[in-house]
């Protein structure tokens, strides 16, 4: 009976000490005003892109020739654009294409760099200095100048969008995490794992990276603000989603056509752009200040 009733309190004692660290991990961004924020604008967006059916007063596909770059009315708030679309609906619907697309590309980069960054800087030698050599070639290309190649070869498209953020991200989350695993493999637990026996990527995922975890988090956010920004350049560029999908960079590319007519329509799309990702930078540099701080 003493033997279970211990046991029973070393799990409950286990069990808040848990919720304890996370609950200081999650209160560390409602330390920072900074962090909140940018938090705030992010959620803004999030609830308006899952809400984007109840929100949008019309169809962002619909074309209304009677109001063709109309100013803001009772009928359409923002206006319209050159084909009588509704820039609210447009706007609503677009986050949807921003928020699904920047975070899917970011966490394919970082899952490609992190097992870059890891194979790279655990195993040293040639190995690191082949992955290294191959990243710095394709770091050395202007990130513009790549978006332009890679789309151009392979179309744009959804799916397109996601690969060449990937392909251009991969490589600078490769380089952090690298320098990270530089300095956590020579720590005394590793020395243990390996003492033990454990193999290369055992030691690589569940010994390194956790210890890695919180630069990686905090330049993940950062890496989609970038991402954000590329998906708008690649629709202003005319390589982003194929048309009449809404995507605030095609809105701003469509709208400069009209722009001493119409400002509105370019304005409308760049402050969304601007405000997403003015927001997760934000966020992530009060998350970081305040990390800093904490640990």
């Amino acid at each position: 009976m003493a033997v279970a009733e211990t046991t029973s309190g070393r799990a409950g004692r286990s069990e808040g000490g848990r919720w304890r660290r996370t609950w200081e991990g999650i209160s560390i961004i409602f330390r920072s005003g900074v962090a909140v924020v940018g938090l705030v604008v992010i959620l803004f967006w999030v609830f308006v892109a899952i809400l984007a059916p109840l929100l949008a007063p019309h169809d962002p596909l619909a074309q209304d020739s009677s109001a063709i770059n109309q100013a803001p009315s009772s009928r359409y708030p923002l206006g319209t654009d050159n084909l009588g679309r509704d820039i609210l609906s447009r706007l609503i619907y677009g986050s949807r294409t921003i928020l699904i697309l920047a975070p899917l590309s970011v966490l394919a980069s970082v899952a490609v760099g992190i097992f870059l960054g890891l194979l790279g800087g655990y195993s040293g030698g040639l190995v690191d200095e082949i992955v290294m050599r191959i990243l710095d070639a394709i770091m050395a290309f202007p990130t513009i100048l790549l978006y332009l190649i890679i789309i151009s070869a392979i179309g744009p498209s959804a799916l397109n969008v996601v690969l060449a953020i990937t392909f251009v991200g991969a490589p600078g989350v490769a380089r952090l995490v690298r320098s990270l695993t530089l300095d956590i493999r020579t720590r005394d637990y590793i020395r243990a794992a390996e003492t033990r026996g454990e193999n290369r990527f055992y030691i690589m995922f569940f010994e390194i990276l956790p210890n890695a975890r919180g630069p990686i988090i905090i330049d993940s956010m950062l890496r989609v603000g970038y991402a954000i920004f590329s998906i708008g350049t690649l629709g202003f560029l005319g390589l982003g989603l194929p048309p009449p999908t809404p995507d605030w960079g095609g809105m701003i590319s469509e709208a400069r056509k009209f722009i001493w007519t119409n400002p509105l329509g370019v304005l409308w799309p760049a402050l969304a752009i601007s405000s997403l990702v003015v927001a997760l930078n934000l966020f992530a540099d009060g998350l970081r200040e305040e990390s800093t701080r904490y640990n």
